[in-house]
């Protein structure tokens, strides 16, 4: 299976993105600047975190115009997973990828640790490897994590089972209803603010976001046929 790992500039977990992919995960990564036009030969798109732009505007709004998100778009109505890590998250919101916006933290202050989360839906093809209702730990690093969307929205999020991670016992940011990470109603483009890409080995404290990685590759070889 072979990842493309977005970079635009001012990302900067590219390499652990790339470092989860190739060397934890077994499978083929490859950076991917911004200023690309195709990702045909992609199976799977990942875009991390990092201050693209600087963050001007808001964080992701610049972003979201670079040439290589036309390719996202197609990649996500041809159902390739595509998932967005923390302002990865942020670019696909403000692509309209994914609905909702997000806001500056609640204390205002960059927040860099770990976290615990509960998998509130676990038949996606992001979360196959984990239970229903599990609790894992994953680190964040961000100044404007605090999810919001409307109420409609809310709703359909809830009843569509879009919420796909919620933080468990403290909410770190504000963010509503402990939201920490939601797919779109097709499920095949998750963003979630907390990086499984530093969760992918012991030796980083928790090796919980590996099985994220693992059950998109586990979807990918259950639906395509590999020839030798």
């Amino acid at each position: 299976m072979k990842f493309a790992v977005i970079v635009f500039p001012g990302s900067n977990c590219d390499v652990d993105m790339y470092h989860a992919i190739a060397d934890e995960l077994g499978e083929e990564a490859e950076y991917v600047w911004h200023d690309a036009e195709n990702l045909d030969r992609f199976d799977a798109i990942l875009l991390p975190g990092g201050f693209s732009y600087g963050d001007y505007l808001r964080s992701g709004a610049i972003a979201r115009f670079s040439n290589v998100m036309k390719a996202v778009q197609k990649a996500a109505e041809e159902g390739k997973p595509i998932l967005g890590v923390c302002n990865g998250f942020q670019i696909l919101l403000e692509a309209g990828l994914l609905p909702g916006a997000m806001r500056r933290n609640n204390s205002l202050k960059f927040i860099c640790r770990p976290v615990s989360l509960r998998v509130e839906n676990n038949e996606t093809m992001f979360t196959s490897a984990y239970k229903q209702g599990e609790v894992i730990t994953i680190p964040i690093a961000h100044g404007e994590g605090n999810y919001y969307c409307d109420e409609q929205t809310l709703k359909r999020l809830i009843e569509n089972r879009q919420i796909v991670f919620r933080y468990h016992g403290e909410n770190p940011n504000g963010s509503l209803e402990d939201i920490a990470g939601i797919m779109n109603e097709k499920g095949n483009v998750l963003g979630m603010m907390p990086h499984p890409e530093r969760a992918v080995d012991p030796l980083l404290g928790s090796a919980d976001g590996l099985r994220l990685f693992q059950s998109i590759v586990k979807y990918w070889r259950e639906t395509h046929v590999v020839t030798a």
